[in-house]
């Protein structure tokens, strides 16, 4: 599947489960309800993967965690916040140069409109886009 592709289908996934419980619940909900429906359609993830640091040759395994990769692909990091903060966008970046990714979802599930809470990142030119403009 391609990135694009990929990234409409969990954008979707998490529109439907926005749809049917609203905001307000635990980060960890989302996360496990997000995994319920990759497996229901088997596309592979990988859930809370560590991301180690290699500095100077030397890996460290200092506790970053991923919530979730799907299909060794995008990055998918998930909140439940009252605002997305520009630290929030550099911690995901950061994850997807570590884990040498190109591609990230930082959904924010505690808005009214999930539309409004879904930012895409491009590690590529460590820009981000926000997909408000592809979802209206």
């Amino acid at each position: 599947m391609k990135h694009e592709e990929l990234t409409s289908l969990i954008i979707g996934i998490c529109i439907s489960i926005h749809e049917k419980l609203g905001p307000g619940l635990l980060e960890s909900v989302y996360e496990e309800l997000i995994c319920y429906e990759l497996a229901k359609r088997n596309i592979p993830y990988v859930r809370q993967k560590g991301i180690p640091v290699i500095y100077d040759g030397v890996r460290f395994d200092i506790g970053f965690r991923a919530d979730i990769i799907v299909d060794d692909h995008i990055l998918l990091e998930i909140k439940s916040i009252e605002k997305i903060l520009p630290v929030h966008f550099k911690i995901a970046l950061s994850y997807l140069k570590l884990l040498r990714l190109e591609v990230g979802l930082l959904i924010n599930f505690n808005v009214v409109l999930l539309k409004e809470g879904i930012s895409r990142l491009v590690a590529s030119n460590t820009r981000t886009y926000n997909t408000n403009q592809d979802l209206k």
